[in-house]
C-alpha cells in the first residue's frame, strides 16, 4: 500500500513538472513566434485581429528598418563592439583565471577576493561615475589641443564592457581550471613545455566547454546592453538596443508597427542563432564550469 502511494506521488510530481515546463515553453515560444510573424505583416494587417496569420511575406519592413531607421548601421556597431569586447575579455580573463586557479603567490588571495567582490557590483550603479570621468578626460585632452576620445567611441565602450564582465568571467573559468588534475601540466613540463605553452596548448583546449559558456553569456550581455551604450554614445554611433529604443519611440507616433517588429527581429535573431549553435556545449560547460562549484 505504501509503495503504491509512493508511485502515485511520483506520477503526480512528474505530471506537475511536465505541466510547468510546457507552460514555461509556451510562454516563451508564443511571444517570440508572434514577433517574427508580425515583422512580415503589412501595416494595415495590425488593425484587425492581431492573432491572424500574415497574408504574405512583406520584406519591405526589414528594408525600411535597415535603411530609414539606420538599423543596419546600428547592427554593424553592435557587431564591432561585441566582438571587440569579447576578444579583450578572453585575452585578459583566460590567463588571469588560469594563474589564479593553478598558482599561489603573494597577493593572489587578495586579488581573488577583489574579483569576487566585483560580482556584487551592479554595473548600472557605476555608469554615471564612468561617464563623469570620461567627460573630465575629454576636457583635459581638449585643453591640450586634442580632440575628445573617451565619449562616442565604440572602442572605449568595448573596453568598458570587457572590464565590467571580468569578475564573472574569471570566477567561471577559475572554477573549471581548478577541477583539472595537475598531472597534465606535470607531463607537459617533463616534455619541456613552458608555462605559457602549457596554458595555450593543453589547458585552454581542455577548457573549451567553459570558454564557450563564457562567450555565450557575455555575448548576450554585450549585445543586449542598453544603459552603458546610451550613456557613453551620445551622438550618431549607437548600438542596436539604443537604436531599437529610438525606433520604438518614433514608430509609436508613426504607427508603423511592421518596421518596429522587424527591428525587434534584427536584435533577437543573432542571439537565437548563436544559442542554437552552441546549446550542447553550453550545457556541458555549465556542468563542468564554475557554476557547479
Amino acid at each position: 500500500m505504501k509503495r503504491r502511494k509512493e508511485m502515485s506521488f511520483d506520477k503526480l510530481y512528474k505530471l506537475f513538472i511536465y505541466v510547468a515546463l510546457i507552460t514555461l515553453a509556451v510562454s516563451i515560444i508564443v511571444p517570440v513566434a508572434w514577433v517574427f510573424l508580425a515583422s512580415i505583416k503589412e501595416n494595415s494587417e495590425f488593425y484587425g485581429n492581431p492573432w491572424t496569420m500574415p497574408k504574405g511575406i512583406y520584406f519591405q519592413n526589414f528594408i525600411d528598418a535597415f535603411q530609414k531607421a539606420k538599423m543596419g548601421e546600428y547592427f554593424l556597431n553592435s557587431v564591432l563592439v561585441t566582438a571587440l569586447a569579447l576578444a579583450i575579455l578572453l585575452v585578459v580573463a583566460l590567463p588571469a583565471a588560469y594563474v589564479l586557479a593553478r598558482y599561489r603567490f603573494r597577493g593572489s588571495k587578495l586579488i581573488n577576493v577583489m574579483f569576487m567582490g566585483g560580482l556584487f557590483i551592479n554595473v548600472n550603479y557605476i555608469v554615471v561615475p564612468i561617464f563623469l570621468m570620461f567627460v573630465d578626460a575629454d576636457k583635459f585632452l581638449k585643453g591640450l589641443g586634442g580632440n575628445g576620445f573617451f565619449l562616442n567611441n565604440l572602442i572605449v565602450v568595448a573596453l568598458v564592457y570587457a572590464s565590467t564582465a571580468l569578475p564573472f568571467t574569471i570566477y567561471l573559468l577559475s572554477g573549471f581550471f581548478v577541477t583539472i588534475p595537475k598531472d597534465y601540466e606535470e607531463a607537459a613540463y617533463v616534455d619541456g613545455s613552458g608555462y605559457f605553452r602549457t596554458m595555450v596548448r593543453i589547458m585552454m583546449p581542455m577548457a573549451t566547454p567553459s570558454i564557450i559558456t563564457v562567450i555565450l553569456f557575455n555575448f548576450l550581455s554585450f549585445w543586449n546592453e542598453y544603459i552603458i551604450s546610451m550613456t557613453l554614445l551620445t551622438k550618431d554611433a549607437k548600438t542596436l538596443p539604443v537604436g531599437l529604443m529610438q525606433l520604438m519611440q518614433a514608430q509609436k507616433a508613426a504607427a508603423n508597427y511592421g518596421q518596429l517588429y522587424a527591428g525587434l527581429v534584427i536584435v533577437m535573431l543573432p542571439t537565437l542563432i548563436l544559442y542554437i549553435m552552441v546549446q550542447k556545449r553550453l550545457t556541458q560547460g555549465m556542468s563542468l564550469g564554475g557554476l557547479k562549484g
